[in-house]
């Protein structure tokens, strides 16, 4: 029996940086996978779905070329060569961590795993063979999938998940998202912008429900202004597959109303892959789904550990690598200090993009706080003028007696890569005023979050 430090089971975002960093600590590292190195967000998530948006950011650029002055004659596209792209970036971030494997010196086992008593994985191999291993410590890392709901079935066809919907072989005319998570208006928007007539239903009253209502509102506004159909407080009671297409009946406050497409998505969250992999065998306790864990990841059993999607926390990839770090770490006897699950970025990819971290007004209000708001348009921003971007703005929540900066969200051209500055501020306990009077360059969209803070403090100068 091959004996080790420590065994990953699943190699995404969490498991294979969790076994990248147990190798850099100078522990003997195994990581198990039943696909390909990188999980879903490598290979059917995070990355692949950044390219097809890209893809649909150009074309959108093409079709709108006459607004920066340029010409470009009856702009079209490839659908199929739009997605084998795709697939070529996912299959080249996969190869990446291979290499990172082999610099590691890790082992990489492929086969089905399944934690077993006395610290031991069974691995499965694909031709039937099983193999067993033993570890000090087990690590399950092993993600999650789409989830499906009972009056939505997945067929694979006509009512699919993500996975069909990134290598779909035709673009369908008509397309039903179902749910507006990032899931959802990612495809909505992706579609959409290749040409599809896409139409959302969300059961809560707005989309994108976890972000901010005003970030909600511009959003709904935005994919409307686009051609897209927005029906929330709406939710699907039954789909009918058996003619050409698919149809939907949606319930709203209104009643009943028939929808057909060709294809419908269902993206109405995720369900952790925790079935058949012995967690009852060993004795792992779960709850509604998750693996539950301490502070660093170590279950009711001592010696395995679980991070990522499995456990309780916001199911991101940046999380899950975090956790991973972490928990190894605490192995090693460092000094760590648990994740602060208040100060988590979110990004969602459509466009316009939308990031956010900290509390939304309305939960700073409920928490007790008195607040100050500032709110700045990328209408009076002179970099988003410039570039054809003015969709968007920046909003930021300050505690009004100490100047804590309770929360930052955005939506916008590019504002996935600027949240990172109010996650290391508020890391930093940095106070409003302090933001106000750091430089912020000109002209960038970033400065938006200067003048926004200045809006809060009644100091905007371009608004």
């Amino acid at each position: 029996m091959s004996k080790y430090d420590i065994i990953v089971l699943g190699s995404g975002p969490g498991g294979y940086v969790t076994a990248i960093r147990a190798s850099q600590l100078g522990f003997k590292t195994a990581v198990i996978e039943k696909e390909n190195l990188g999980g879903i967000c490598l290979n059917w998530g995070c990355i692949p779905t950044k390219a097809l948006l890209k893809s649909a950011q150009v074309f959108e650029y093409l079709k709108h070329a006459e607004d920066y002055g340029l010409s470009v004659k009856n702009p079209d596209k490839d659908f199929s060569k739009v997605v084998a792209r795709s697939r070529n970036v996912a299959e080249g971030m996969s190869k990446g961590v291979q290499f990172l494997m082999k610099k590691n010196k890790i082992d990489v086992i492929n086969g089905y795993g399944k934690v077993q008593a006395g610290k031991k994985v069974a691995v499965t191999s694909d031709d039937g063979k099983e193999t067993v291993y033993s570890a000090d410590h087990i690590i399950i890392a092993t993600g999650a999938r789409s989830r499906e709901l009972p009056a939505l079935p997945q067929d694979g066809k006509k009512v699919i998940g993500y996975r069909q919907a990134m290598t779909l072989p035709e673009q369908p005319k008509k397309m039903i998202v179902v749910g507006s998570g990032a899931i959802g208006v990612e495809f909505a928007y992706f579609y959409n912008s290749m040409g599809t007539e896409v139409t959302i239903v969300e059961y809560m009253p707005n989309i994108v429900p976890v972000e901010d209502k005003d970030v909600s509102k511009q959003l709904e506004r935005s994919f409307k202004k686009s051609g897209m159909k927005i029906m929330t407080s709406a939710e699907v009671t039954k789909v009918d597959t058996s003619g050409k297409g698919v149809k939907a009946t949606v319930k709203t406050k209104k009643g009943e109303e028939v929808l057909e497409a060709d294809v419908l998505l269902s993206a109405v969250g995720i369900k952790t892959n925790i079935e058949n992999i012995g967690l009852e065998d060993v004795g792992i306790v779960t709850d509604r789904d998750k693996i539950l864990v301490n502070d660093f990841y170590q279950t009711n059993i001592p010696g395995y550990y679980a991070i990522g999607d499995v456990t309780p926390g916001p199911a991101l990839a940046h999380v899950a690598s975090a956790e991973g770090i972490l928990c190894v770490e605490k192995i090693a006897g460092q000094h760590v200090e648990a994740i602060d699950y208040g100060n988590i970025p979110g990004c969602t990819y459509c466009s316009p993009e939308i990031a956010s971290v900290g509390m939304t007004e309305q939960q700073a209000k409920d928490a007790g706080y008195e607040i100050k708001v500032g709110n700045f348009p990328f209408s009076a921003s002179g970099k988003a003028s410039a570039a054809g971007t003015k969709d968007g703005f920046v909003k930021v929540i300050y505690d009004a007696k100490y100047g804590e900066w309770l929360g930052c969200h955005m939506i916008g051209a590019g504002v996935t890569d600027m949240i990172a500055e109010a996650v290391v501020a508020r890391k930093l306990e940095t106070t409003g005023h302090e933001i106000l009077k750091a430089i912020h360059p000109h002209p960038t969209m970033s400065e938006a979050v200067m003048e926004a803070t200045a809006a809060a403090y009644d100091e905007v100068i371009h608004l």
